[in-house]
């Protein structure tokens, strides 16, 4: 296999219709050639690609592809993908426009700069897209920084089935269930300092939210984001009545340079892909909650210890 234009091919086999590389980078020019020429080769053959990574990235990717190469979409990720959680909704959405295509998408959730809690769950992210296009003909590569930290890149070999340098592409040794990786990112959550704590059940739903308002002007949140942070807290506590026991507990705090709600109750998380794809609005199942909690938040931090179910929503202050 070539070192890098051999990718395509792999992802055209009729025994492969779904391709997972991560491709690991050390230098604007191995970007380039790794990335910018796949771009290039994907486009020609007619195939629609999605291009979703740093927005530095982004102008020297379209400066090779050049105008009117091909069905390129741009998406700069570290705003459509600040959160991890909203990154594979979009990704099959876009998947699924161009299902007749083989749609080839090149994203990249982990950049130098993430924060160590962004990281667990885009590493979360990259296991779960083994899951969501399991037997669907995509490619999506995803390129790694090799300045990121070492535990960083031994993830990317765990929750890619193909990774490539630059002497080429080969099968990952170390590639991992994807739920053993998603129990590995199920890390421990710190617990905060001081927090604002709000019992609440059916009764006290409207209390509650007019005191987590309050409490949100007070910690100087921005009006705009305080609508989407409000918006995410009531679907969290409204989860709780409706399928946590019908009763939970909202800590409320600050971090640095954000806010912080909390919500625990008795529920339960059985599909780590809950939330992940666009809800359809006629269907009776569930999932719309935290499909939009993921969509309205800069991060969320789900986890299911013997207690039952826990849920950290977060939002800069900028």
């Amino acid at each position: 296999m070539t070192a890098r234009t051999g990718l395509t091919p792999v992802s055209a086999r009729e025994d492969v219709p779904f391709c997972h590389p991560a491709l690991f980078y050390s230098t604007e020019s191995d970007y380039i050639e790794g990335v910018g020429a796949f771009v290039r080769e994907s486009a020609a053959r007619a195939r629609p690609v999605l291009v979703a990574v740093p927005g530095i990235r982004l102008a020297s990717l379209r400066d090779l592809a050049g105008d009117g190469h091909g069905d390129i979409t741009w998406v700069d990720m570290r705003r459509d993908g600040r959160n991890p959680g909203r990154i594979l909704s979009m990704l099959q959405q876009f998947a699924d426009r161009h299902a007749d295509r083989d749609p080839v998408i090149v994203g990249e959730p982990i950049w130098v700069g993430r924060t160590p809690a962004e990281i667990r769950e885009a590493t979360r992210h990259e296991a779960l897209i083994n899951l969501a296009f399991a037997g669907r003909r995509a490619t999506i590569l995803c390129p790694y920084d090799t300045a990121l930290p070492a535990q960083v890149l031994e993830q990317a070999h765990r929750t890619h089935p193909v990774i490539g340098e630059r002497t080429g592409y080969r099968p990952s040794p170390h590639y991992t269930d994807p739920y053993a990786v998603c129990r590995d990112c199920d890390a421990p959550l710190p617990e905060p300092v001081d927090p604002e704590v709000l019992p609440f059940d059916e009764w006290l739903l409207a209390d509650v939210r007019d005191a987590t308002r309050k409490w949100a002007e007070s910690a100087g949140l921005p009006a705009d984001r305080r609508t989407d942070w409000l918006l995410a807290v009531n679907e969290a506590t409204g989860n709780s009545v409706r399928h946590g026991g019908g009763h939970g507990v909202l800590r409320l705090w600050h971090t640095a340079g954000s806010v912080v709600a909390e919500v625990a109750d008795r529920g339960r998380f059985p599909d780590p892909l809950i939330g992940r794809r666009r809800p359809d609005p006629l269907s009776p199942g569930g999932g719309r909650g935290v499909w939009m909690m993921h969509q309205l938040c800069d991060l969320v931090e789900i986890r299911t210890p013997s207690s039952g179910l826990i849920v950290r929503l977060y939002m800069s202050l900028e």
